[in-house]
């Protein structure tokens, strides 16, 4: 059984950064691509990065395309996402999700292209 984990939201400023952690368990981490999406209140799930299995391709959404960074820590079975520069419009429930199958890249940003998804954890930009 797959588990994620997110940590590190909470309430942060404008113009500030906040770095998110999702730990994983229950099979070879190392072997997945890994994202995160969010859900802002009254909105759909939206894609905002993924990153390869071993780190070495990333793909970001447009709206945080320069601001925010995914990396992963394969001896850790961790995946992190660093948010600078936030912004009002970046609150939301931030997920990392996880695939049962085996990708070849980072270049997946469909939500039924991940199988497993974390608790979630906020993420609250103040103006």
């Amino acid at each position: 059984q797959v588990q994620l984990v997110e940590s590190g939201g909470g309430l942060v400023q404008a113009g500030g950064s906040q770095r998110l952690s999702c730990a994983a368990s229950g099979r070879t981490f190392s072997s997945y691509t890994m994202g995160w999406f969010r859900q802002a209140p009254g909105k759909e799930r939206a894609f905002v990065a993924a990153i390869g299995w071993n780190g070495g391709s990333t793909y970001y959404a447009d709206s945080v395309k320069g601001r925010f960074t995914i990396s992963r820590d394969n001896a850790k079975n961790t995946v992190y996402l660093q948010m600078n520069n936030l912004k009002p419009e970046d609150t939301a429930v931030y997920y990392c999700a996880a695939p049962d199958r085996r990708y070849t890249s980072a270049y997946y940003y469909r939500k039924g292209e991940y199988d497993y998804w974390g608790q979630g954890t906020q993420v609250t930009v103040s103006s």
